[in-house]
């Protein structure tokens, strides 16, 4: 069963032969199918499958997607990352040369195999203390996109990554975003950092909570902020507001969900005039501000300013399906899609 997933011919997207690049659907599913590509590779060293038995390459080849290089862990030799380069035939390059990305830095997220697990889980546990970015894994991937950027421009670059992995390019984009370089990103069941409540049915009680928290965090965001010296430069949150990441999440998926919750309770903060509150509160986390205040360093990767959400209403069948990064190129997916733009 695991090989068949494995399998590009099993499942793979086979019905997208014709890539039209100003098709939201195909660019997410080729987005998503990189993503698995990375996931493959790894598999295909800790397997040991090489040549015509490597299950990786159909991934991108199939979409004309040739793989520069992996980004390997210097900690486990894990491969957690490629740079892939978009080669067209002669036929199609009028057609997608002005739509299609040049390049895709692509992450995987956590593989449950005794060769990675416990490096990735042990960057899991630096995501949930906000200390990602204080991993050698972070440096790379940053050092590499740096690089690419560099010599090809931020407009030919796109990042995709899931779970762990959509943390590492959140990461990744944010950083190139505060440097006014700002990356088209598809990040599939990000992982937002706090309780569940988006499982809550009761939306009164919903809102309630929210709402209590939002005040809570604006209350010691003020007091923090009391503390220290005005600084009269830019505001980091205000400077991301340009970067309009694509997320896409599953609402039986505990782990990315609250993001739905996350962009509606601003707007609806907006709307019954508390929007001041909530722009303190959503750029901060109380977890951060607790951390800030016995002195430690933190980076609350799902706040962000913008997004477009993008929504798998999809029943699932159960967490693994809702979790899953194949779900994002099936052929009856059924999404819907919100823009949010911070003001």
């Amino acid at each position: 069963m695991e090989s068949e997933r494995e399998s590009f011919d099993l499942s793979g997207p086979l019905h997208l032969t014709h890539v039209s690049w100003d098709t939201a659907y195909h660019r997410m599913a080729v987005a998503a199918s990189l993503v698995q590509g990375v996931y493959i590779l790894e598999r295909d060293r800790q397997e040991k499958r090489e040549g015509s038995n490597a299950l990786a390459p159909p991934w991108w080849t199939f979409f004309q997607f040739q793989l520069l290089r992996p980004l390997v862990d210097d900690v486990d030799s894990s491969i957690f990352g490629a740079i892939y380069e978009f080669r067209p035939s002669s036929s199609q390059c009028n057609d997608t040369i002005y739509t299609s990305p040049r390049y895709v830095i692509a992450f995987r997220g956590t593989l449950t195999k005794s060769h990675s697990v416990s490096r990735d889980i042990e960057l899991d546990i630096h995501l949930i203390k906000q200390g990602l970015h204080r991993t050698s894994r972070s440096e790379i991937a940053i050092q590499a996109v740096r690089n690419m950027v560099a010599t090809v421009g931020d407009s030919n670059v796109w990042l995709a990554g899931h779970s762990l992995g959509s943390a590492m390019a959140m990461l990744t984009g944010k950083t190139m975003a505060k440097n006014g370089m700002f990356i088209e990103s598809f990040l599939f069941n990000p992982p937002f950092v706090s309780a569940p409540i988006e499982r809550i049915k009761d939306e009164r009680v919903k809102h309630g909570i929210r709402f209590a928290g939002s005040v809570i965090t604006a209350g010691l965001t003020i007091a923090m902020q009391a503390k220290k010296p005005k600084d009269l430069s830019v505001d980091p949150f205000v400077a991301l507001a340009a970067w309009v990441p694509g997320l896409f999440v599953n609402p039986s998926d505990h782990i990315c969900s609250e993001y739905i919750g996350y962009f509606e309770h601003r707007r609806k903060m907006d709307e019954i005039g508390a929007g001041m509150i909530e722009r303190l509160a959503t750029q901060n986390s109380l977890g951060g501000l607790l951390m800030g205040a016995f002195g430690k360093e933190s980076e609350a990767l799902h706040l962000i300013p913008s997004a477009s959400l993008t929504v798998n209403i999809t029943p699932s069948r159960d967490f693994k399906e809702a979790h899953g990064i194949h779900q994002w190129w099936k052929a009856d997916l059924q999404v819907e899609n919100k823009l949010y733009n911070y003001k």
